[in-house]
């Protein structure tokens, strides 16, 4: 019997995950309130950080050079800065000659702007709208008439005469040479604050490296130094390797809109070369930015559009070329990240932190992940950030047939059976989650209702799946990621021989019947899901099989079944739990049908052969599979005439018994 804890030990139990609860919600709070007040300091650390990891490398190569650890770092950084700057001054000057010559553009918009309302489709709407501002515009300006002076009390009867205003001019005194000196260094006080801000911590972390790392062992618990370790390496390799590749790459994609855009004519062109390769660091929208500024400046320099076209053509060439062709080559699949991390982080940094919030959101959240994965308690961040699939495919396929949508589980199932057979998905995937459900069904999560769903849904997706062969498809991999870390994680080749496919001249007699198999449920719907997926494979290599339910091995309905044309009467169970069942059922079986075979398929987590050929003489079964893929391999042996040509013999794993 299942023990059941009184009702006080739980509800103390729920509310101390209450308190939690709240707790971490507290403290979430709190640390986000801190990022935001403080991003005075924590945008300077967290960029020195970042520019830290890419300036390891070029540190470690002057150590090998034999050069001193302080002056390395000091070399590498002023070597960095310097190249900030004068990229810097560059942009400021490239500003200013921008500025200088937008006057002479001016003429060329109007006339642009004239010529587009003189079109006949935006003539009437345009200049009625235009009509409209500008009356409103005259009707917000217009003063308000100043009331006429009263007379006094004791002159009533005299006429009043309106009193001229006086007019009155304020004059500033001139500026002293102090107020001038302030007025232009105030704006740069804070940007240098925190580029000099910026400079020391990098030298710091630069030079106390390895010292910084010690104490986020120790912070991390140094009882556990391979965790704490594999999260550091795992830490430093994506972001050095994501920081320096997306480094050469947007530099990369700067030169070539520069040299482009120079190409083609437009002013400045080094100034949206610059601004492309710093844009491109914003995921997704950064280079839709970078090119809004080129376009609106070709529309105005160019009379025609040829220079437009031009520019939106390079854009449009170039960066899908950069991002699905030359990207997923170097980066390999991915950073670690979801899209929809990368979007949602996006935004959550850039509420906190602003335009630089954007640029950082990418390898800040790619923190988190790494952290995600190696610490338990923030196991959360990998699940909702992280690129691996939240669900494996059993999971994925146990939760459609819950929800009765086996719609979807046939599109992943499909996407399995790219690279592998229809046997590896059953065995690997489906029976896998249907032992969750027969897991959840004896602690007793499941009612008999979700149970008969659970059948009514698998019986649905054979239907979906019954023009699929065994064999995978010649040539297709899989893009879906949970298919995908399903064949990763499976032990058998998925380029194994399959099974044959038997024609009704082939079968020996005895099988020429048009469903000379059974298959029959051992105790719960689930059993008969199970049954299903079995009849299914049999009938996807030329044997007819026939489904029966559980409720078919009762004394009272055994004795129903049909013994003419059969010859082997499968059992189907997903456990090996009910010896007792299932000696009772095997005999039964055996009783019905004296000249058919009783084998036993008894799909169990943790059944080996010996414990098979145990269970065979604890029931008395003739035959006893441990796999789909086994109890199919069995039929055709026993199916295939002893005259009909050979056929290239499966290959079954020897651990998992899958072909």
């Amino acid at each position: 019997m299942i023990s059941r804890q009184p009702l006080s030990v739980r509800t103390t139990e729920e509310v101390l995950g209450l308190i939690s609860a709240l707790a971490v919600a507290i403290f979430a709070v709190i640390i986000i309130a801190l990022l935001y007040f403080g991003r005075d300091i924590f945008v300077p650390v967290a960029l020195a950080i970042l520019l830290s990891f890419v300036l390891a490398p070029l540190v470690a190569q002057l150590q090998r050079l034999r050069a001193p650890r302080g002056l390395a770092v000091v070399s590498v950084v002023v070597l960095a800065f310097v190249v900030i700057f004068a990229l810097g001054s560059l942009l400021a000057t490239q500003l200013a000659q921008l500025a200088s010559e937008l006057p002479n553009y001016q003429s060329t918009m109007s006339n642009k702007i004239q010529s587009f309302r003189d079109t006949k489709a935006g003539r009437g709407t345009l200049e009625r709208a235009s009509d409209m501002l500008k009356d409103l515009g005259k009707e917000l300006d217009k003063p308000k008439e100043p009331e006429a002076p009263r007379p006094p009390s004791g002159l009533r009867g005299t006429p009043s005469t309106p009193v001229a205003p006086i007019p009155v001019e304020v004059r500033q005194p001139d500026p002293g040479a102090l107020d001038s000196l302030r007025t232009l260094i105030s704006p740069l006080i804070h940007p240098l604050a925190t580029t000099g801000i910026i400079i020391i911590f990098v030298i710091f972390i630069l030079l106390q490296r390895e010292d910084l790392r010690n104490r986020l062992i120790r912070l991390a618990g140094s009882s556990d130094l391979q965790r704490t370790t594999a999260a550091l390496d795992d830490a430093a390799y994506r972001l050095s390797r994501l920081f320096l590749t997306q480094l050469a790459l947007n530099g990369g994609f700067g030169v070539v809109i520069g040299v482009g855009l120079w190409l083609i004519g437009i002013p400045s062109a080094i100034l949206w070369g610059i601004l492309a390769a710093a844009l491109r660091f914003v995921p997704y929208i950064g280079a839709v930015i970078a090119a809004a500024f080129p376009l609106a400046l070709a529309a105005a320099v160019d009379p025609g559009w040829t220079m437009l076209i031009w520019t939106l053509a390079l854009f449009v060439v170039v960066e899908p070329l950069l991002g699905h062709v030359i990207e997923p080559m170097v980066y390999g699949r991915s950073t670690g990240l979801s899209p929809v991390a990368v979007v949602v982080s996006a935004a959550f940094w850039t509420a906190l932190w602003g335009p630089i919030g954007l640029v950082l959101a990418t390898p800040l959240t790619v923190c988190l992940v790494v952290i995600g994965r190696h610490v338990e308690r923030l196991e959360f961040l990998d699940v909702m950030f992280g690129d691996r699939p939240a669900l494996s495919p059993p999971e994925i396929f146990y939760q459609r047939m819950l929800a009765n949508d086996p719609t979807e589980a046939a599109e992943k199932a499909e996407e399995f059976l790219k690279e592998r057979s229809l046997i590896a998905y059953c065995d690997e995937v489906a029976v896998k989650g249907l032992q969750l459900a027969q897991a959840d069904a004896e602690r007793g999560a499941l009612a008999y209702d979700r149970l008969a769903t659970i059948r009514d849904a698998v019986t649905e997706l054979t239907v979906d799946l019954s023009d699929q062969n065994d064999a995978p498809a010649a040539g297709e991999t899989t893009t879906d990621p949970e298919a995908a870390s399903a064949i990763d994680g499976s032990a058998s080749n998925g380029h194994a021989d399959t099974l044959p496919v038997l024609s009704k001249d082939s079968l020996a007699e005895g099988w020429r019947s048009e469903q000379p198999l059974l298959c029959m449920a051992g105790r719960t719907p689930i059993d008969e899901a199970a049954a299903v997926l079995l009849a299914q494979l049999f009938s996807a290599h030329g044997l007819g099989a026939k489904v029966s339910g559980a409720e078919a091995l009762s004394t009272a309905n055994v004795i129903k079944l049909e013994p003419a044309g059969l010859a082997i009467a499968c059992l189907v169970y997903l456990g090996h739990s009910g010896v007792a069942h299932m000696r009772y059922g095997v005999r039964r079986l055996k009783r019905r049908l004296p000249r058919a075979k009783v084998m036993l398929v008894c799909c169990a987590a943790d059944l080996d052969q010996d414990a098979a050929k145990a269970l065979q003489e604890a029931t008395k079964a003739d035959l006893v599979t441990v796999s789909m893929g086994e109890a199919v391999k069995v039929c055709i042996d026993a199916a295939r005439a002893k005259t009909s040509p050979p056929v290239p013999s499966v290959k079954l794993d020897p651990t998992t018994n899958v072909a």
